[in-house]
């Protein structure tokens, strides 16, 4: 029997968190720019992120992954939400789940839980990504500008989530709603992507909301 070393890895006292664009001071562009920007920038910061692994066609895999979070497991390309909380397919044995700040080590618990003596691997990776959700009638514009994945409604619906090349360099795109994107960055290319959002969205006006 192999048992899994779980514990709080979130710090609750005494250490100042930083998101990936803790540098850039979004706070103090909120409300800033253009009355009516075609493009809206939030930060989600400091969420729970857990990479999740296991056999999506066993039965006994979806059944509990569905008791510990209650969501189904998403399908290739998919994306489920519930509340503040996400489940997306990252390939044919890999998920990406996403929870409000804080939850993630009660997530992992009732996870490893639910799917105690299947073969899985759960791991917190909350420190190396975060979240830039884009809202706004330009944001399919600044999308077209900065990936050759076709970002057309009917080949990217809400609920759909893609990895591709984003300017120079790769993230996942997320469409969460009709006017509403989210872009899941790692830490280490932050301000680039910052920077190249800057700059592709000027014409069409960009806003910062907290």
């Amino acid at each position: 029997m192999t048992t899994a070393n779980v514990y709080q890895q979130r710090p609750t006292t005494g250490v100042k968190a930083e998101s990936p664009l803790f540098h850039a001071d979004l706070g103090s562009l909120v409300g800033k720019g253009r009355n009516n920007p075609g493009v809206t920038l939030r930060e989600k910061k400091l969420l729970g992120h857990l990479t999740l692994r296991g056999d999506g066609h066993d039965a006994a895999f979806a059944a509990g992954v569905s008791k510990a979070l209650g969501m189904q497991l998403p399908g290739a390309l998919g994306l489920v939400i519930s509340g503040e909380s996400s489940l997306q397919w990252m390939g044919p044995d890999e998920w990406l789940l996403i929870v409000p700040t804080g939850e993630e080590f009660a997530a992992e618990q009732r996870l490893r839980e639910a799917l105690a003596g299947l073969h899985i691997a759960v791991v917190n990776v909350s420190g190396g990504q975060s979240l830039l959700e884009l809202t706004g009638p330009k944001v399919r514009d600044v999308l077209m500008k900065s990936t050759s994945y076709d970002v057309h409604p009917d080949n990217f619906p809400v609920g759909k989530a893609i990895g591709t090349v984003f300017a120079k360099s790769q993230l996942v795109i997320r469409r969460t709603g009709e006017e509403t994107w989210e872009l899941l960055i790692r830490r280490s290319f932050s301000d680039y992507w910052w920077m190249w959002l800057q700059d592709a969205s000027a014409e069409y006006g960009l806003a910062i909301t907290a």
